[in-house]
């Protein structure tokens, strides 16, 4: 067994954003203006790979499918069950 992961709260904060940013753009319409999503999107993106947690070598391979994990909500999981 592998032990437990711990991320920074602003870290697990930024993921939770970037998830809903992303829900909330795969849920526009297609007439609908998504620059701003887009640009959030982009933003966070941005912001989550530079956080200092990712500074040694090792935390990006090994934590950032974790901190995924982490942060998975159940909205999110109801949407993976239809699809």
């Amino acid at each position: 067994m592998r032990p437990p992961f711990r991320f920074p709260e602003d870290l697990i904060t930024l993921q939770r954003a970037w998830q809903q940013t992303y829900a909330e753009l795969a849920q526009a319409p297609a007439e609908a203006g998504t620059t701003v999503l887009r640009r959030r999107l982009i933003t966070l993106s941005g912001t989550l790979c530079t956080h200092p947690h990712w500074a040694t070598p090792t935390a990006w391979r090994t934590g950032s499918v974790e901190l995924r994990r982490a942060t998975h909500t159940p909205v999110s999981a109801e949407r993976e069950g239809a699809a």
